[in-house]
């Protein structure tokens, strides 16, 4: 290709730059939306936005000289409304997922986190507990140690029976209960003294019943709180494998519907994360899952202290801009975000709202 040829196509292409750049930097206002989504988006009582993606947002636009005003809209609006055109981009905390991606243009991400549960502080439910004691747990439990202390009791007054008489002798049912008492109280290390074997044999009885007593009855204090607790204890929710079993709340639309439903979990949907976080604290459901710097940003707003966010994060999610397909603005949008997220002052922003990441 000749010399001259090539200068001209780059001077071409330079000259189409410039003209993308020029309709990037309109002076049109541009109609952007978002929604409450604490803390990335949050709106006063004067109407004011502010949060973390409200002011990457807020640096985009000063760097490349836009207009702009906010919208508030729901969440599946804001993805249908850039996708049709009446709104020229949408910023809170919106998840980037194939499904969404194949609709609208994103920008790269700007903040990856992963699900989080929001359950209730765990606190003893007394009623649980009282059936728990009436639970065939434990009730098996108690028929196991009657057992071995009927057997104990039965070679005690065996072996006892005939020259200890004055303590084990008359009556076969009373030379029995005598033996079961025995047993008991040497188990349980009470030793009234009102009985007590006198044979060699009994004697070598009591002697291996102490020691194994012990044994069990460490094993059966193990039974009896398992039966006691065991789904008695509020919080009883560990992580994504406890949820088939639970109460879920969630929002419909979101990235965490796509989550839940990948687990074959339903949930009761909620019209925003503080009414699920509410729901928790009155104990209508057991467990919401959501975006977890959400929950852990209202989690520590909320006055009662009865929720609690579980350690750890579930899942991934990358939030980015959503833009019109082939927007003309994205590459701009994507330079100067990038740029803003290598400062200080995106570290001080996140670090203002979010504190430090676990």
């Amino acid at each position: 290709m000749p010399r001259a040829l090539m200068l001209a196509l780059a001077l071409a292409m330079g000259l189409a730059a410039t003209g993308a750049r020029a309709q990037v930097l309109a002076t049109e206002t541009l109609t952007v939306a978002t929604r409450e989504a604490p803390p990335f988006a949050m709106r006063d009582a004067d109407g004011k936005w502010s949060g973390i993606s409200i002011a990457l947002w807020e640096h985009i636009a000063r760097d490349l000289q836009l207009d702009y005003r906010f919208e508030e809209a729901s969440l599946a609006d804001m993805i249908d409304g850039v996708e049709d055109g009446r709104y020229d981009a949408a910023v809170a905390a919106l998840t980037i997922t194939p499904e969404r991606e194949a609709v609208v243009d994103f920008s790269h991400p700007f903040y990856t986190t992963g699900f989080g549960l929001a359950v209730s502080q765990e606190r003893v439910n007394w009623l649980g507990m009282l059936f728990g004691l009436l639970s065939w747990q434990f009730l098996q439990a108690v028929l196991l140690l009657a057992a071995v202390i009927a057997v104990v009791g039965f070679l005690f007054w065996l072996f006892e029976r005939k020259r200890n008489a004055d303590e084990f002798g008359g009556k076969w049912w009373k030379g029995l209960g005598s033996g079961f008492w025995l047993s008991a109280v040497t188990m349980t290390t009470v030793g009234y003294g009102d009985k007590a074997p006198r044979t060699p044999s009994g004697r070598a009885v009591a002697l291996v019943w102490m020691f194994t007593a012990i044994i069990i009855t460490s094993t059966f204090t193990g039974m009896i709180a398992s039966a006691l607790t065991a789904d008695r204890i509020s919080g009883s929710i560990r992580g994504p494998d406890d949820l088939p079993k639970a109460l879920v709340g969630s929002i419909q639309g979101s990235a965490s519907e796509i989550w839940l439903a990948e687990r074959r979990v339903n949930f009761r949907n909620f019209d925003t994360v503080a009414q699920g976080m509410d729901a928790v604290a009155d104990g209508r459901i057991d467990v919401f899952v959501y975006d977890k710097p959400l929950l852990q940003y209202l989690a520590a707003d909320m006055d009662d202290g009865e929720t609690e966010v579980l350690s750890g994060t579930f899942g991934r999610q990358d939030y980015g801009i959503a833009l019109p397909q082939g927007s003309p603005m994205r590459e701009a949008v994507n330079n100067a975000l990038l740029t803003f997220l290598e400062t200080e002052d995106w570290d001080a922003l996140t670090f203002r709202y979010l504190g430090e990441e676990e």
